[in-house]
């Protein structure tokens, strides 16, 4: 084989595709939000493992302190008190170590846990359209917001009311119907452009 040949053969072979790696933590606890089935506990357990950080879900937290549902609590205690309850949980989880929270679908609309989550964090929003959504929640039976018939008429509502708040996080990234791994890098990518601008001493990621 001629040595044209053998460089031809060589640089034929395509590069193996690697996925980000995590330099240093994040200077914030990273909060994910967004509607019900955009992803926030699949791609936050991911999105914690990369960064070696622990992972809690804001949901399970309010649950365990109210000893009921997130949505029974209102109609159990009083009307207001999921946003006090969310309020205070959140508050304590952002005053512990640096970790990656999946937040509730109504958390981020609250106006007062919204300020503290913009102060104490670096939030992220798993914007997912209708169809993925859609796609994602008919036929489960956890979502009891959602009455059976009626889930993309009470989903585009939920969108119409929400994304509004949403669109005040920090950092926005489009999920689709895709390999978790891969939205997780384009979180991670984002994450790092987001803190090189506000946070100058922090690098993140890793390109390798």
């Amino acid at each position: 084989m001629s040595e044209n040949s053998e460089n031809l053969s060589t640089s034929s072979v395509p590069s193996r595709p690697t996925s980000p790696l995590v330099s240093l933590m994040p200077p914030k606890p990273v909060v994910l939000v967004g509607l019900m089935g955009c992803g926030k506990t699949s791609i936050g357990k991911r999105l914690a493992k990369r960064f070696d950080l622990p992972f809690v879900d804001s949901d399970q937290e309010v649950e365990l302190a109210a000893g009921c549902s997130v949505n029974d609590i209102d109609s159990i205690f009083g009307e207001g008190s999921l946003e006090a309850g969310e309020y205070k949980v959140i508050s304590r989880l952002l005053s512990q170590s640096t970790q990656v929270i999946a937040t509730g679908c109504f958390s981020f609309t609250f106006e007062n846990t919204r300020a503290l989550i913009k102060e104490e964090a670096i939030s992220v929003w798993l914007n997912a359209d209708l169809q993925t959504l859609f796609m994602r929640i008919t036929g489960r039976k956890d979502r009891p917001l959602l009455e059976p018939g009626r889930e993309e008429e009470i989903l585009k509502k939920m969108m119409d009311d929400h994304y509004p708040f949403f669109n005040q996080a920090d950092v926005c990234i489009k999920t689709y119907d895709e390999p978790a791994n891969v939205t997780v890098d384009r979180v991670i990518i984002a994450m790092s452009d987001f803190i090189k601008a506000n946070y100058p001493d922090y690098h993140v990621l890793k390109s390798v």
